[in-house]
């Protein structure tokens, strides 16, 4: 299959990124870019699970093979590395960047802390956030070129507060993990206004739900959630799950059809849903305040002119 918007630069590679790609639903959206005919590279931790994911990713003879890049998204530091060596890459090979694909996500049941910040918000929102603000000039040298940022419905229970990394109260790990995810939802939806008529595409994908690493086990822990959703959460719980039951490759779909639905050419700002379709945004990401309060927040801990 042909995209259009791929039309006109068939003689140069047309390359695609995807974070934590190695497994679960980043897996599955590197393998769909693949039969889309986009040369695919993943980023991960494990070596190991990166050369499996070339392996499946090389089996569905796709026209470009598979690669891989190791990188600790968790680390702003390897998070700079890596955008350095993607950026570099283009530039001497002059094949154009056209999809990246922000897949990385992590849920923590216990409060810890990355460089001195909390986890939930580096992980979930500053790590996407530097990696597309340092690919900015590469994503936009290749364009036309889209930007996908996976979001989740746990966005619903967020705090709406942005004074700070973290909002006042004790650490409750659904909810940071839904505010950070919120946080990057408002910057992506920013993002979008700020790059209209550059050639660059942004939008927000919601896998909606999948039996992953991230979800197996941490939902039974009730003390991830605040006292007053505690005694409901059985029952939230178990429709949180049979949301979640589903296989990666669904979850997969929203992000796929983000990087590459022909009906989403000249569109930025739209978030695919679970059923990979557009839906409207959670409308506190829409809030203007809520964007200043988050840009304040990412260019102060995470300064993409930092080298």
């Amino acid at each position: 299959m042909t995209y259009p918007f791929l039309l006109g630069v068939e003689k140069r590679m047309r390359k695609a990124v995807v974070t934590a790609g190695t497994a679960g639903i980043g897996l599955e959206t590197a393998l769909g870019l693949a039969v889309a005919g986009f040369a695919v590279t993943v980023v991960g931790r494990s070596p190991d699970r990166g050369a499996q994911a070339v392996d499946r990713i090389n089996a569905m003879d796709p026209a470009q093979p598979g690669r891989f890049l190791a990188a600790d998204l968790s680390s702003l530091d390897q998070v700079r590395s890596l955008a350095d060596r993607i950026a570099a890459e283009h530039q001497a090979s002059g094949d154009p960047l056209a999809v990246l694909v922000n897949n990385v996500g992590a849920m923590f049941p216990s409060r810890r802390e990355l460089g001195g910040v909390e986890a939930s918000f580096v992980v979930n929102h500053l790590s996407p956030y530097l990696l597309t603000e340092l690919l900015l000039p590469t994503l936009t040298a290749g364009s036309p070129s889209r930007i996908v940022n996976v979001t989740s419905g746990a966005v619903g229970v967020a705090k709406q507060v942005f004074d700070a990394v973290e909002p006042p109260g004790g650490y409750y790990g659904f909810h940071w993990y839904g505010r950070a995810k919120l946080a990057n939802l408002a910057y992506t939806l920013d993002l979008a206004a700020r790059l209209d008529g550059t050639g660059v595409s942004v939008f927000a994908a919601d896998p909606g739900g999948a039996a992953t690493d991230m979800t197996n086990g941490t939902l039974t822990d009730p003390k991830i959630v605040s006292p007053a959703l505690r005694l409901l959460w059985p029952l939230v719980r178990r429709k949180f799950e049979r949301s979640t039951s589903g296989p990666a490759s669904a979850a997969a779909r929203p992000s796929i059809v983000a990087a590459t639905d022909d009906a989403l050419i000249g569109k930025t700002g739209v978030v695919i849903g679970p059923q990979a379709r557009p839906v409207a945004p959670f409308r506190p990401a829409t809030d203007r305040r809520v964007a200043e309060a988050v840009r304040r927040l990412s260019e102060a801990h995470a300064p993409a002119a930092a080298r």
